[in-house]
């Protein structure tokens, strides 16, 4: 390996391969390490008995860059697109009801009852503003609307974006527009309206979406692109500054094949969880450490259960399923892969991925995969209609699957900002900081990308 490196990106996730790939394209001369056999982090994809299984992530938002991405990447002619109709149902009483995804949708709705509605138009019609402190998303919902809307939608809608808990995750970071909508305009619902109004270009919801072989498909073709410049199994195990000017401004040490080694680098990106950003930038100063030890992560066990469809009662038609708290059960939710995107299953069967764990059940991650197949089949089976045992099972668990933007959060980002700033060259990408979903992840690395490419033009 080469002893220099115009740029250096440490962590080949989605963040980190992005960034890398998008440097290169730039004409920066960039090298990717990453830790284990295999880029892509938790996006992985395998095809097994017929079933395709995403691991992580279900499926992504076609926003713009990433589509973009695509394109350039020659991958777009693989995309397919989940129906754009495609119901979500929450779990409420024991059935599966309609999440109203419009406003005619959510007054006509039996889900909610005239107080929550009545919160809406008071919303809209009136003016308050948010308190000076952080506010945690759940004290937001019942402060503004209801905990009804609370215990049947945010609730179990937060769960399934972060594996959270409303009460302890920050509004501002969380949510930022809901946010500034009410500090702008006084009212939630008028200022997420002048905000769509303010926005250029086509104002649709952007379509959900995988790939005709699973979300991997982006992770393979980005490591293809950067071909010899991605190593993997090399550990970092720490940096410091380096002495050669402008030029080599950090010196990072990692072992490769047994052997210690130092490149130096004059644009360093540290794309890795916050643990290992933590051990890696506390080497170079320990004031890191606080901030990124700050971010704490959910636990999730991803469970995929494959039944024949002659076994299952229900139609299977929509997106899946969310659970309230109020509901008793462990899983968060439920997705239908095979009703979402073709050739998720052989034909004749369904595959259906649930989540377990979350910040509020963390300990259920702990579980063996037996155990967690049981209580998933156990929970789903009366809500599904499933007569049988599944034909088919895989469990992957995962003791830091999201990061949690708790209370403080915005604060702990500030610190690291100001930390960053004291060391001109270095850089931060990853799912704790402007969003967990695949395209913040893609758009924070992207923006990262350009700003180094700037900087080592001039």
């Amino acid at each position: 390996m080469k002893a220099h490196s115009t740029a250096l990106v440490v962590g080949g996730g989605i963040s980190g391969l992005v960034c890398a790939y998008s440097l290169r394209k730039a004409g920066v001369e960039a090298l990717l390490l990453e830790a284990s056999a295999r880029p892509g982090g938790v996006i992985r994809s395998e095809r097994r008995d017929g079933f395709l299984l995403e691991l992580g992530p279900q499926s992504f938002s076609g926003t713009a860059p990433i589509l973009e991405l695509c394109q350039e990447l020659g991958i777009d002619g693989q995309l397919v697109q989940a129906p754009s109709r495609a119901p979500r149902y929450v779990l409420v009483g024991g059935v599966l009801r309609k999440v109203p995804l419009s406003p005619p949708a959510f007054f006509a709705s039996p889900l909610f009852n005239a107080g929550t509605k009545w919160s809406v138009l008071r919303d809209l019609f009136g003016t308050s503003q948010p308190p000076e402190q952080d506010e945690s998303v759940a004290a937001f919902v019942r402060r503004k609307f209801s905990t009804e809307l609370l215990e049947k939608l945010v609730g179990p809608f937060v769960s399934g974006i972060y594996a959270g808990d409303p009460e302890q995750l920050s509004l501002r970071t969380t949510f930022p527009a809901l946010h500034e909508a009410e500090k702008s305009a006084g009212s939630i619902l008028r200022g997420m309206m002048r905000a769509a109004k303010a926005k250029k270009g086509p104002r649709e919801r952007p379509a959900l979406l995988s790939f005709r072989e699973g979300n991997e498909t982006l992770i393979r073709a980005l490591a293809t692109r950067l071909g010899p410049e991605i190593f993997c199994g090399v550990e970092v195990t720490g940096i410091r500054l380096g002495g050669g000017g402008a030029a080599e401004k950090f010196e990072v040490r990692f072992t490769a094949g047994g052997r210690e080694e130092i490149i130096g680098t004059g644009q360093l990106v540290v794309a890795t969880p916050t643990k290992i950003a933590s051990r890696l930038l506390g080497t170079l100063h320990n004031s890191f450490e606080k901030p990124l030890g700050g971010i704490t992560y959910a636990p999730v066990a991803v469970v995929s259960l494959g039944y024949r469809k002659s076994d299952v009662g229900h139609a299977l038609e929509g997106f899946g399923f969310l659970v309230p708290r109020s509901a008793g059960l462990e899983i968060l939710g439920s997705v239908w892969n095979s009703w979402l995107f073709p050739n998720r299953a052989p034909d004749g069967e369904v595959l259906l991925t649930s989540f377990v764990g979350g910040a509020t059940n963390p300990q259920a991650a702990t579980r063996s995969s037996q155990a967690l197949i049981s209580l998933v089949h156990r929970e789903i089976a009366p809500v599904l209609k499933l007569r049988q045992e599944p034909a088919f099972s895989n469990v992957e668990i995962y003791q830091r699957a999201i990061p949690q933007y708790n209370l403080g959060h915005g604060e702990r980002l500030a610190a690291l900002e100001a930390l960053q700033a004291k060391y001109p060259g270095l850089w931060l990408v990853g799912n704790y900081l402007r969003g967990p979903a695949i395209g913040a992840c893609v758009e924070q690395a992207l923006a990262v990308a350009g700003e180094i490419a700037k900087r080592v033009s001039k």
